[in-house]
């Protein structure tokens, strides 16, 4: 079984997330001896007996190598913190996500990106301004990263792709999981000029708790955010 399907495992158990798994990772050396452990070892790795719950209730019915399939079929690209083409600057942040689900492509020049996010109920001079700073970003070799939301985050990315550049989109849901839906086709062009990325498993909803969190992975692609 491919070694990624672990990372993949863990990042599906409510309650185990960066903190969680690095001890998971220190204690037992290896995230396949983690995900067969006993629920004694579990805790004494650190893990509470409800979240130990939660990741035996979820291996028991979990068969990881049909997982990895359906990633496969959907086109998503798993890369975790160890691997070589996991972003650069995501890895110097505090806490960075253990993995990152890709639909499309990072490349090398990606390195050097700009985050442009703002209101969803963007002005005349709002939609201005971020076609502009968008397109003088990826006139400048520069690549957009933004959240793709409605408003200031959609037209950015749209002047990015218009532009001739690239562009990133982190969201809030599963890479799987378009929002808001009007986007679809959005979303399929962002996917040819870069790349929709999440830390949040396939199938993840949309919830409003998500989205602050994945601001982070905005700032953490970027040279500099501009709001």
């Amino acid at each position: 079984m491919d070694s990624k399907a672990y990372w993949v495992g863990f990042n599906m158990v409510r309650g185990i997330g960066a903190v969680r798994l690095r001890a998971l990772l220190d204690f037992f050396g290896d995230l396949q001896v983690a995900w067969s452990a006993p629920a004694d070892a579990l805790m004494n790795a650190g893990l509470s007996q409800k979240i130990v719950e939660n990741l035996i209730r979820l291996r028991s019915g979990l068969d990881l190598d049909q997982v990895m399939e359906r990633l496969d079929k959907l086109g998503i690209t798993v890369l975790t913190r160890v691997d070589e083409e996991y972003p650069r600057r995501l890895k110097e942040i505090d806490q960075p996500p253990p993995l990152i689900y890709v639909r499309g492509e990072i490349l090398p020049e990606d390195d050097f990106a700009v985050a442009v996010v703002g209101t969803r109920r963007v002005t005349v001079y709002g939609r201005r301004v971020a076609e502009e700073i968008g397109l003088f970003l990826v006139q400048n070799g520069i690549t957009v990263v933004s959240g793709m939301a409605r408003g200031v985050d959609a037209i950015a990315h749209d002047a990015a792709i218009k532009g001739g550049g690239r562009t990133f989109a982190v969201l809030g849901c599963g890479v799987d999981r378009i929002y808001p839906p009007e986007h679809q086709h959005l979303a399929e062009r962002i996917m040819e000029r870069g790349a929709l990325i999440s830390d949040f498993a396939p199938g993840t909803p949309p919830d409003a708790i998500n989205f602050p969190p994945r601001n982070r992975i905005i700032s953490g692609l970027s040279l500099a955010t501009v709001i």
